[in-house]
């Protein structure tokens, strides 16, 4: 089951001038992203930083949107849009967001959770892994499985946790991508992080560093 939420936004673009200013966003940080039905879901960011041109860019899960799709900040959805998403990868279910560097301030700690260096290894067995999602917040569970696209572990993950970077301390390895069975018992199932940096250099992303 993915791990997505949908809410309804109205009049979001039209009060969006009324309110001016950077929405602080990192991994961790709810993302609303509008729907062609004028709903929006609610999912959650994996990481943000900068490509080799020095663009900002993000990612989240590949189901919670198509390329073109407006992104907005969850707390702050009346500052109008922050970014759009560029490119969807269905397999590996990861989406690829340009971020507007005017309308966003980039942060490293969301919660319970820090990134400071991108793991491309996938994660072991019995490491535990931590992650941080717009809904359940933060939780932690040990690595049943891994491969190399794919890890299963025992976190809490819920509806709109969707894109939550998974951490092993402050090691992003990965991002959440669905839940088997029941909502918060798990176990959850996400893409490791080392495919996804391999697909994005394949389309031309041959750079990243944290923000």
């Amino acid at each position: 089951m993915a791990a997505a939420a949908i809410m309804t936004l109205t009049g979001v673009t039209s009060a969006a001038s009324a309110t001016t200013g950077m929405a602080p966003l990192g991994g961790g940080s709810g993302i609303a992203i509008l729907q062609t039905d004028g709903s929006a879901a609610l999912c959650t960011l994996t990481t943000i930083g900068y490509d080799q041109r020095g663009e900002l860019i993000g990612l989240t899960a590949g189901h919670c949107g198509d390329a073109g799709s407006t992104v907005l900040s969850e707390l702050w959805p009346l500052r109008g849009p922050v970014g759009v998403i560029d490119q969807v990868n269905r397999d590996l279910d990861y989406a690829l967001i340009r971020f507007d560097r005017s309308a966003v301030r980039p942060l490293r700690t969301v919660g319970g959770v820090t990134i400071r260096s991108v793991q491309v290894t996938p994660p072991q067995f019995p490491d535990i892994a931590c992650k941080d999602g717009r809904t359940s917040g933060h939780s932690c569970g040990i690595v049943w499985i891994s491969g190399h696209e794919v890890h299963i572990t025992q976190m809490c993950v819920i509806e709109g946790d969707s894109g939550s970077p998974v951490v092993v301390g402050d090691r992003l390895i990965g991002m959440v991508n669905a839940y088997f069975e029941i909502a918060c018992l798990g176990p959850e199932k996400g893409t490791n992080i080392g495919p996804v940096m391999q697909d994005l250099q394949r389309r031309g992303v041959t750079g990243y560093r944290l923000a």
